[in-house]
């Protein structure tokens, strides 16, 4: 009796249990379709948010420092991963790795962007581009390259040892030195830098802000022994022959200096030459040492067949007739007429009346020169503000009239390379003195009346 009562004991609390077990089963259903119908409305916008973020992932672009060019990191595998660091991956043409990191201000010279005018373009009907080299990361300018090379080489052949107490010495109107005393500090030396007295006062204000010496000599003539580029040679001459300082005195002579010529034919002509994809029909700049306009042309004239070189040059300056008609010669330097030591314009940084190395190296590649009056070039310059935003100096507005002169020339639908040289806030108290406020204008001027003002 009692193994009967506990067999029906048994199989009593076997069915409570499964009875127990299904009604959880059924529960854990019935809450399921609950929360399914509860949830049917709003996974649409879960699901199609967590596919975009997981697309931005999958295809995400980065601007890579340096190189003027993108990267795109893909993911063909069906998962958002992102490649391991240093890892190589190709984007666009170009190789990159995911951590590329510029070394101090030297990775920041070079890879200078090319942009369109577009205002200009639409103007002549050609495509006039212009390379960027006030974005060099140094002295803003095209200098940076010029000093970087002057210092690399002067190194490698021992003239310069860091840290020895070495100070570089240079003539210039502005640009060169404030690349020289960047670059200069960078590397552990001091800047001297002898400049004539009437250039823009700014930028011997920003000179002495970087550290360098300031000598503002008087305009004289190069046979003259206290114009600025002799000054500068003598200078660094006494440094190395006095016993009581330390280091020696290194003369940079960007006229001369070959590095100069060679820094462009090596970097900026290339890079030009990249950027267009070799398709080119002129190439327009000024001359004041030589090295920009000699270096690109020989870097693009063996790689362009037909492309013309042109130099842009000031009122004043000799090249200009040494290139039409093979004599070094301006109107102004006839007797009485002549009113300044060096050439006789508010132009600076191009512009000279004699042949320097730098020059001669790619003299027989300059096809033809324009000559850009003062006037023209102060048009020019509150052109680009008014219709581009470029706030340039007087050197890049030469340029830019040159280019523009040119495409009228040579028709609709060519292919124009200058460059923007540097910013105008180095030329205040004097170019753009001269030039006026573009607020005060009463009226914009065509690109007619700036090549031909009346």
């Amino acid at each position: 009796m009692t193994s009967r009562l506990g067999d029906i004991s048994a199989q009593l609390w076997a069915k409570i249990l499964d009875n127990r077990n299904k009604l959880t089963t059924t529960g854990g259903i019935v809450v399921g379709v609950l929360l399914t119908l509860a949830f049917k409305d709003f996974y649409p916008d879960l699901e199609s948010a967590f596919r975009r973020r997981l697309r931005m992932v999958r295809t995400n672009v980065h601007p890579v420092p340096g190189h003027g060019d993108y990267i795109q990191i893909q993911d063909h595998t069906g998962r958002a991963e992102l490649p391991d660091q240093g890892t190589q991956i190709r984007g666009r043409g170009t190789l990159a790795t995911v951590e590329d990191i510029a070394l101090g201000i030297e990775g920041l010279i070079g890879n200078t962007p090319l942009i369109k005018l577009a205002s200009l373009s639409e103007a002549t009907g050609c495509e006039i581009l212009a390379k960027a080299e006030f974005l060099n990361g140094a002295g803003n300018s095209p200098k940076d390259r010029v000093a970087l090379a002057m210092i690399s080489n002067a190194e490698a052949e021992g003239l310069l040892v860091p840290g020895r107490g070495d100070t570089i010495y240079e003539g210039t109107v502005g640009s060169t030195g404030i690349s020289l005393a960047a670059v200069c500090r960078a590397r552990g030396y001091k800047a001297y830098i002898c400049m004539p007295d009437d250039q823009a006062i700014e930028k011997s204000d920003l000179l002495h802000k970087l550290g360098a010496t300031v000598e503002r000599v008087r305009p004289a003539s190069i046979v003259d022994q206290e114009q600025f580029v002799n000054t500068a040679r003598r200078r660094a001459q006494e440094h190395t022959d006095d016993p009581h300082r330390p280091g020696r005195g290194f003369f940079a002579d960007q006229f001369e200096n070959t590095s100069n010529y060679l820094a462009h034919e090596e970097t900026t002509g290339p890079e030009i030459y990249q950027q267009v994809n070799g398709r080119l029909d002129a190439f327009v700049a000024g001359a004041g040492t030589g090295g920009t306009i000699s270096g690109v042309a020989l870097a693009l004239k063996p790689l362009i067949p037909g492309l013309r070189i042109v130099l842009a040059d000031p009122q004043g300056s000799g090249l200009y007739n040494k290139i039409k008609f093979g004599v070094m010669f301006s109107p102004t330097e006839a007797e009485g007429t002549r009113r300044r030591h060096q050439v006789d314009t508010i132009v600076e940084g191009v512009g000279i009346n004699r042949l320097t190395a730098n020059m001669n190296a790619g003299l027989h590649l300059i096809d033809d020169a324009v000559r850009v009056t003062d006037e023209q070039a102060m048009r020019m310059a509150r052109w680009l503000v008014e219709k581009e935003g470029l706030f340039v100096g007087s050197s890049s507005a030469v340029n830019c009239v040159a280019a523009a002169k040119l495409a009228r020339q040579l028709g609709k639908g060519h292919r124009i390379v200058t460059i923007i040289c540097d910013s105008g806030t180095r030329h205040l108290s004097k170019f753009w003195k001269a030039a006026g406020d573009v607020a005060d204008s009463d009226a914009e001027y065509s690109l007619d009346e700036i090549l031909d003002p009346k």
